[in-house]
């Protein structure tokens, strides 16, 4: 059987970074296969996983809810966001060089998370999502301390046009002195989106200049959604 270290290293990461470098997200298809996603799903319902409920429309974030892990991770969310990190985080520090952060990651996830909880960020950050009818998530930033990683992943864990409709993965950026451009990604089931958490060097005619992203859900015409955010730094 596959493991996920070994569905990892057949990925191109050299494309992923360079569509990261020019859209601010990537796609990496069916990272999940249909018994993950199952599984994921199935952990709603089980209380006890889950460090906080959050029901969106009490904060005005928008409507549905989500649920944040607590620590331990359930194995197979532990295994994604340990496995996934190492391949991000040469994007991640050319990305603080372009911009002109002295700020540098290191390779292994255990120890960036030893420097988010030195600093008092000691939450964990990986959720699941629910979304039913009429539910949307407004677009924002998931920030949580003074130490972010800055690059996240989202992995869809519901059919569209089957399971649910509506309910697309929007991005925004906002350049300089111009209005913000938006863009819908196309997710399958068990496909994952890596994005921008918060800016993101772009190369204009002066050189490098940062951008910022925000991103969020359109509203869902029917049925039910349920995706998986990985955030790799923890919550103050």
């Amino acid at each position: 059987m596959e493991n996920i270290g070994d569905r990892l290293d057949g990925i191109d990461w050299q494309v992923v970074s360079a569509e990261l470098d020019d859209q601010g997200w990537a796609l990496l298809p069916g990272l999940m296969n249909e018994a993950d996603c199952g599984q994921v799903v199935t952990l709603y319902g089980q209380q006890d996983l889950f460090r906080s409920h959050v029901v969106m429309a009490r904060h005005g974030f928008g409507k549905g809810e989500y649920r944040y892990f607590a620590y331990p991770l359930p194995a197979l969310v532990q295994e994604f966001r340990t496995a996934l990190y190492p391949h991000l985080a040469p994007v991640a520090n050319r990305w603080q060089r372009r911009m002109g952060i002295d700020t540098s990651f290191p390779m292994d996830h255990t120890a960036f998370l030893k420097r988010c909880h030195a600093a008092g960020q000691t939450r964990p950050t990986p959720l699941l999502l629910r979304y039913g009818a009429g539910d949307y998530n407004c677009l924002h930033q998931d920030l949580y301390g003074e130490h972010v990683f800055p690059l996240q992943a989202t992995v869809l864990l519901s059919e569209p046009g089957r399971e649910f409709s509506g309910g697309e993965f929007v991005v925004t950026e906002q350049r300089p002195r111009m209005q913000s451009r938006a863009e819908v990604v196309p997710l399958a089931k068990g496909d994952a989106v890596i994005f921008a958490v918060n800016g993101r060097p772009r190369t204009g005619n002066r050189g490098d200049y940062r951008v910022t992203l925000r991103h969020g859900v359109s509203t869902l015409r029917s049925g039910q959604r349920h995706t998986l955010g990985i955030i790799f730094h923890d919550a103050a």
